[in-house]
């Protein structure tokens, strides 16, 4: 697999771009995450044209569609970001991005949560950044976070989870895609799928179904439109319990009693907090090696990204 093409504020590289001269640098996307994925930085305030250092920007108004001005001065700038925008989003389209990493509270970048102060100069926590709103709107399925709430392993396991999903259904696309390669690539992510949501895994298990029905354009249309919703889905632990409870199943003839029932509690210790994902999906693992039972061991939910990332120990 190439490098994953990943937007991303560029004050989180250690890029100086800051109103302040400093940046934002975060080692965990740039060292760690960063040898699996190829950036494109993106910072609006510089980019639009304002100077470095500056004076700090903010969000006035209502919510919905606030302005973008000077703490100071007041002078308003949305229309000039907005104009920007429109260029480097229509950019962004050749880029082959497979999401995007925001900087949080960032009256031009934040995802969520970004103060927005009303007439009298009070602030809630409620608004969008002006260019992030911008890029969700024009890419309104691709994955997207930004860097506070990849503090959390849930929400970075989600994310990392569905750009490497989107990265595989790219490949897939690049390499001719056809109704006999979507039902491939549907079995062996069937799993991942319904650890995300049961409800629309099934309902892309009856699309694919259809492979030789629907016309190809619009079978791969409406089942990449599913894909993306469903691994922006966040997956829970409730539903990670199901999922392996689902694939103890294929070991019907070759566990023992015992064996099983060691799966079995490691689930419901995971299930309760006890335990990480890992320890029984590397029980799970070492079942699948030994035993190689057909269809399981082609399944990426066992290896759904490279395991120098440390992910679902924290899950």
């Amino acid at each position: 697999m190439e490098k994953i093409r990943l937007g991303i504020s560029a004050c989180l590289l250690g890029q100086k771009v800051r109103y302040d001269g400093g940046h934002q640098l975060d080692r965990f996307l740039r060292d760690t995450l960063g040898k699996f994925v190829e950036y494109v930085p993106v910072c609006p305030e510089v980019e639009t044209g304002l100077p470095i250092p500056r004076e700090a920007l903010r969000l006035v108004g209502e919510a919905q569609h606030p302005q973008l001005v000077f703490s100071k001065s007041g002078e308003d700038v949305t229309e000039r970001m907005t104009v920007w925008a429109s260029q480097r989003l229509a950019a962004l389209e050749a880029e082959d991005l497979c999401g995007f990493v925001f900087k949080s509270r960032s009256p031009s970048s934040g995802m969520a949560r970004v103060k927005v102060y009303d007439a009298n100069g009070v602030p809630s926590h409620n608004g969008v950044g002006l260019f992030a709103r911008l890029f969700m709107e024009h890419f309104p399925l691709l994955p997207v976070e930004e860097d506070g709430r990849l503090h959390d392993p849930r929400l970075r396991e989600n994310f990392i989870e569905a750009i490497f999903t989107f990265r595989r259904w790219r490949d897939f696309l690049a390499g001719g895609p056809d109704a006999a390669g979507l039902v491939d690539f549907h079995a062996r992510h069937k799993l991942l799928l319904m650890s995300h949501s049961v409800e629309l895994a099934r309902q892309m298990g009856r699309l694919t179904a259809r492979a030789g029905q629907l016309p190809e354009a619009e079978l791969v249309g409406d089942y990449q439109q599913l894909l993306l919703r469903t691994v922006r889905t966040p997956a829970t632990p409730a539903k990670h319990c199901n999922v392996l409870q689902h694939a103890l199943g294929y070991f019907k003839r070759q566990l023992s009693g015992d064996e099983k029932q060691e799966m079995l509690q490691l689930v419901e210790q995971y299930r309760h907090g006890s335990v990480p994902l890992a320890v029984p999906l590397t029980l799970l693992n070492h079942y699948v090696r030994k035993y190689q039972p057909p269809w399981l061991d082609e399944q990426v939910y066992l290896h759904p990204h490279p395991v120098e990332l440390h992910l679902r120990g924290g899950l």
